[in-house]
């Protein structure tokens, strides 16, 4: 006999209820990419209109169960999303602990983020975001050195999300 979870979320069988310890850690385990065999999603993608916050949910939920490989959660890239919202790493960790899909935890940032924005405004940002570059001198050199890297004939690859594009293209096989 199978296991799942009922309408008020208690996991259940025929033969006995879980403690609710146990449904969410095996929640997090059914949500969580692995990331050694797979990137995880764009940071172009959007939800709720923002750019970084699915990708930075896969991280944060591969991270709580230990399959993130070499992403890391809180990255630069993240803080950004949390400069924007006023929302802490610890705070949106914990929310995404609980196993709340990506519906539910959008909810909650909308509710929980101290800095409040009208949709227009977490567009700009997003749009924002999907054109930003490494601002000083070390992050640049870094940024062209990762290029050459990768291929130096590329003349396509302008921004930090047009890199983490490639970057995990290629880190899964794929041939710049």
């Amino acid at each position: 006999m199978g296991q799942w979870l009922c309408a008020f979320g208690i996991a259940a069988t025929t033969k006995r209820h879980y403690p609710a310890a146990a449904v969410t850690r095996r929640v997090l385990v059914m949500k969580a990419p692995n990331l050694t065999q797979r990137p995880p999603r764009s940071p172009r993608v959007r939800l709720g209109g923002y750019t970084i916050l699915p990708r930075m949910l896969d991280k944060a939920r591969a991270t709580l169960v230990g399959t993130n490989g070499e992403y890391v959660y809180n990255s630069t890239n993240d803080g950004r999303f949390f400069s924007f919202t006023g929302l802490t790493p610890e705070a949106l960790l914990a929310q995404v602990k609980t196993g709340a899909g990506d519906w539910n935890v959008l909810l909650w940032v909308n509710e929980q983020a101290p800095h409040k924005h009208t949709i227009l405004e977490i567009t700009q940002w997003s749009d924002w975001t999907d054109t930003v570059s490494f601002n000083d001198i070390e992050m640049r050199e870094w940024f062209t050195a990762q290029i050459k890297r990768l291929n130096p004939a590329r003349e396509d690859v302008h921004g930090t999300f047009d890199y983490l594009d490639l970057d995990d293209y290629v880190s899964f096989g794929g041939e710049a």
